[in-house]
């Protein structure tokens, strides 16, 4: 038995103006909003409250060091050292439709505009807020494990790299994608349920790079799905019981099941280089399984919820045991690996390869990069040169056959581009070893880390250890790919940033977290340097919000273009209001909803809330006008087994007014559409 706590809190933050996260694209910027962000919390503690674990999901592209920094340090002032660096996991969904903005190292500002406080705030009081609900419902509980296979849900999206891998070794596994799930299920000790943390390999980039509404992608929906079925008759966001659909090595692992086509020509792209015959690796994008991105989202989404559900009802395997965890900051850019008696190598300083720039088939990058670039381009390194400087010699010849396009690592103005300090951590519960792992480790890295985990518990008196993989946890170090996939340099390699040895490295290094658990003698290991934290206090090129205004003659709220009359299932509700900007409201509120779907009820004479902002039925456009002026378009996608009957949508804004030169304020306002019926056909 253990005391187990379980808690959701949102960390949506601005929905508009602001660069989303993942596809390193400076022209995708919020306009609106799919469904909500969350942070999931789960604590375990032994049945003493001697120990305790906490697990954080959260629907964001991946945790950054100053996320985690600030709010370690927000749990120190309010529960002293209960929840520390050693037992506290954060981890990133890896979601590339969230609000970015929120790293202190200089080349994330490139993308994302900067730091924006706003968005970090959002995403520091989501993760804070939910480990808070979870430690206030603490209760005595027990824990299930259980594992199988989801099919149809994945590929890898650079299987030119994986072939590197020895045949003696590939001859092992039965596909180029772990199609395995890990599921921890949570119930009280009368054995109600409380919540489960699932662990599978896919990126969450069904919704691709056109996208502009904030979401939390495929296992976002699956997490949806869960917690709509077990939270019975309340509206998305609410209720007690908590699903997490947590990230893992999906390093090279795409749900867009398709595979890649050239959007020009229709032909397969399925190249080593990702390239088409006309428009070349710009042209080449993969393909999810459904007829729109919406779609694809949410097939992959209820393929995972589905195996979730039945590995939930049949887990019968009891999590027993003590819990233990264990932590080091260790600097990347100097490690020294012992590969065997006679031979040491090391890691590199940080640096991005040619085929970075190139992007992957789930999100071409600019300018026609293209992967497995083993050699550099002179006009690029050129270019290169001039504004950034020259990599040096010993980072050339470290990183090869890696050629250079950013020598992050040596470029520290105004503040350092990369990190070279990062966490190494992990916990156990009972069986369950969980490897917090600071960035996107390929399958094959994936299968390495956990077999050389394994084999250490083994070797220290513990035996048949689940280790699963938490991916995008603590820092974000970009991707981890084995020693024979850097060698083709694409663009996972690329992004390899502490060299060839990077993946030996962590081995080493999670091998020695392991040892120091199982023989327990955690107390021993060395802290580590301890990572900087810049203090950065708002330094953004998004632009500060200005005074709204609405049209001639109306306000603000007013319906620009109404509902029709009558809808029937299937059909799509739209209706256009004078908007304000969005960012006024989620500056104003923890808990703001953008609108609501509301049933008449006969029998009350009144109006009952059936949708709201976080439902994946309802999405919310926000499009911004000139000096001041906007509107918001709500639309409806009336799901299959909706309530004949009487609805209408409503809209809850905050318009910015000037009091004076110095002093603004956020004044709220709604707007109603007009009733509208849906009947059967």
């Amino acid at each position: 038995n253990y005391l187990l706590g379980v808690g959701r809190a949102d960390c949506t933050g601005p929905v508009a103006e602001i660069p989303l996260m993942g596809y390193a694209n400076p022209d995708q910027v919020g306009g609106g909003l799919l469904t909500r962000l969350y942070s999931r919390a789960f604590i375990m503690a032994d049945p003493d409250d001697s120990k305790r674990v906490v697990f954080v999901s959260a629907d964001i592209g991946m945790v950054s060091q100053k996320l985690r920094i600030e709010v370690l340090n927000k749990l120190k002032s309010k529960y002293g050292e209960l929840y520390r660096q050693d037992n506290v996991i954060l981890s990133g969904t890896h979601t590339h439709s969230g609000p970015g903005g929120y790293f202190q190292y200089t080349l994330f500002w490139i993308t994302s505009k900067g730091l924006i406080q706003p968005s970090l705030h959002a995403i520091v009081n989501g993760i804070v807020k939910s480990i808070d609900i979870a430690h206030q419902n603490m209760k005595k509980g027990r824990l299930f494990i259980n594992r199988g296979i989801v099919e149809n849900s994945q590929i890898n999206r650079s299987p030119f790299s994986y072939l590197e891998n020895p045949e003696s070794e590939r001859s092992r596994y039965s596909s180029n994608t772990d199609k395995e799930m890990v599921m921890l299920k949570m119930v009280d000790e009368n054995g109600q349920d409380m919540g489960l943390i699932s662990w599978f390999a896919v990126h969450p980039v069904s919704m691709n790079n056109t996208n502009r509404l904030v979401n939390s992608d495929n296992v976002g929906y699956a997490s949806y799905l869960f917690e709509q079925e077990k939270n019975k008759g309340m509206l998305p966001g609410e209720g007690s019981f908590v699903a997490a659909f947590a990230s893992s090595n999906l390093g090279d692992v795409s749900p867009n099941t398709k595979g890649p086509f050239c959007k020009n020509t229709g032909d397969s792209c399925d190249n080593p280089q990702s390239t088409c015959p006309l428009g070349g690796a710009t042209m080449c994008m993969a393909v999810g399984p459904g007829n729109d991105m919406f779609d694809s989202t949410r097939i992959i989404g209820q393929n995972i919820y589905l195996k979730a559900k039945e590995l939930y009802e049949n887990a019968s395997q009891e999590v027993t045991g003590p819990l233990s965890s264990a932590h080091q900051w260790v600097n990347m850019s100097d490690v020294s690996v012992e590969l065997n008696a006679t031979h040491t190598v090391k890691t590199c300083k940080p640096a991005l390869g040619h085929s970075f720039a190139a992007g992957t088939i789930d999100g071409v990058g600019a300018f026609n990069f293209t992967q497995g670039s083993v050699e550099g381009d002179p006009f690029w390194d050129g270019i290169r040169d001039q504004l950034l400087g020259e990599p040096s010699n010993e980072t050339k010849a470290c990183h090869k056959p890696k050629p250079i396009l950013f020598s992050t690592g040596e470029m520290t103005w105004p503040h350092p581009w990369h990190p070279d300090i990062v966490d190494v951590q992990m916990a156990t519960i009972g069986s369950l070893a969980i490897l917090a792992v600071p960035g996107e480790l390929t399958t094959m890295s994936g299968r390495r880390l956990r077999e050389a985990v394994q084999r250490e518990f083994d070797s220290h008196g513990k035996p048949q250890m689940d280790v699963v993989i938490a991916g995008l946890c603590n820092v974000y170090t970009h991707y981890i790919t084995t020693y024979e996939e850097y060698q083709v340099q694409r663009y996972e390699a690329a992004s390899t940033i502490y060299g060839p040895h990077t993946l030996s490295a962590y081995i080493q290094l999670y091998r020695g977290l392991a040892r120091a658990i199982a023989m327990n003698t955690v107390q021993d290991l060395p802290r580590g340097p301890e990572p900087p934290f810049f203090n950065i206090v708002n330094l953004t090129l998004v632009p500060a919000i200005t005074t709204d205004r609405a049209p001639a003659s109306k306000t603000f709220g007013d319906v620009l273009q109404d509902v029709r009359q009558q809808y029937h299932v299937g059909e799509v509700v739209g209706v256009k209001f004078v908007g304000a900007n969005p960012r006024n409201s989620a500056e104003n509120a923890t808990e703001h909803n953008f609108l609501t779907v509301e049933r008449y009820a006969n029998s009350s004479d009144s109006w009952h809330a059936v949708q709201n902002d976080a439902s994946w039925d309802t999405r919310f456009y926000w499009a911004k006008g000139l000096l001041g002026l906007s509107t918001v378009t709500i639309e409806w996608h009336i799901p299959q087994g909706t309530e004949p009957g009487l609805y209408r949508i409503q809209y809850f804004g905050h318009y910015r007014k000037r009091l004076s030169i110095t002093q603004a304020v956020s004044i709220p306002f709604e707007g109603k559409s007009s009733a509208f019926e849906i009947t059967n056909l």
